[in-house]
């Protein structure tokens, strides 16, 4: 008898964003100081048994704004993903499953989208909208639509031949239903892969505009705001980048890892 595997890249990938979870959860409803309160007497300070994660240029508790950016680039990401993972495996649902003129009109829309670098898209946007966490938000969204709708699209053209679909029909259920309720249930294990990869760049990318200056502005804590102003004191409070660095690595390593996870359970 073949000795099952573990899969590792799921238990890492979870344990690491259950742990995140956890300082989201903490950081929303306690943090040792006020993330914005400014102490000139604590300015650089060292990482010490009153402030762990030590404090920046301005004397803010670097835990404390670690713990808020952290909030705050999840929020983002995941609203990124709902808004945008939504209307695209909408997007993708109705286009695989009926086909025809419906599927050419969006798919070509789909592709003018996909031919545009994501990030620069994203820019593109944030230029015509301006800075903002929520401005953020939209713009990404619109670039995680076509890759949730093409990843649905294909995962509803196979099924849509399978003998149960077909049985379905001839038994006169609304397509709605056979949608929505026969169809979806089966293609959930690619669309969570698929959220789970689209988190990891959700918060690369907010991360990569809060540090332009172009994503969640001041005074709000993000962990890329964070890197973008201890650039400049880095030899002499590393401490202040060091720790909303392994943040984001850290956000999107465990997502990243559970993405694989789930591609690895779903092949097998």
């Amino acid at each position: 008898m073949k000795k099952r595997q573990k899969n590792y890249s799921l238990i890492l990938g979870a344990s690491i964003a259950i742990f995140m979870l956890l300082l989201l959860l903490i950081g929303t409803f306690y943090t040792p100081y006020d993330p914005d309160a400014m102490d000139a007497g604590a300015k650089f300070a060292a990482p010490s048994l009153a402030h762990i994660f030590g404090c920046d240029h301005f004397g803010r508790d670097v835990f404390s704004r670690v713990l808020k950016g952290t909030g705050n680039t999840f929020f983002v990401a995941s609203l990124t993903i709902l808004l945008g993972g939504g209307i695209g495996i909408l997007t993708g649902a109705f286009t695989g499953y009926f086909g025809g003129w419906i599927d050419e009109i969006l798919m070509r829309i789909n592709d003018v989208v996909v031919s545009f670098p994501n990030i620069l898209l994203a820019l593109v946007f944030i230029s015509i909208l301006g800075p903002g966490k929520n401005n953020v938000i939209f713009a990404l969204a619109i670039v995680f639509i076509p890759s949730f709708a093409r990843i649905t699209r294909s995962e509803f053209l196979r099924q849509r031949e399978m003998d149960y679909v077909k049985s379905a029909r001839l038994m006169g259920v609304p397509h709605l239903r056979i949608m929505f309720v026969h169809i979806f249930p089966n293609v959930l294990p690619s669309i969570f892969s698929m959220a789970a990869i689209g988190f990891n760049n959700a918060v690369l990318a907010e991360a990569g505009m809060s540090y332009l200056g172009i994503g969640v502005q001041p005074p709000d804590a993000s962990l890329g705001r964070m890197l973008s102003e201890a650039q400049t004191y880095l030899m002499k409070a590393p401490w202040a980048a060091v720790f909303p660095g392994i943040a984001v690595i850290l956000l999107a390593l465990g997502f990243s890892l559970l993405s694989d996870g789930l591609l690895k359970k779903g092949g097998k």
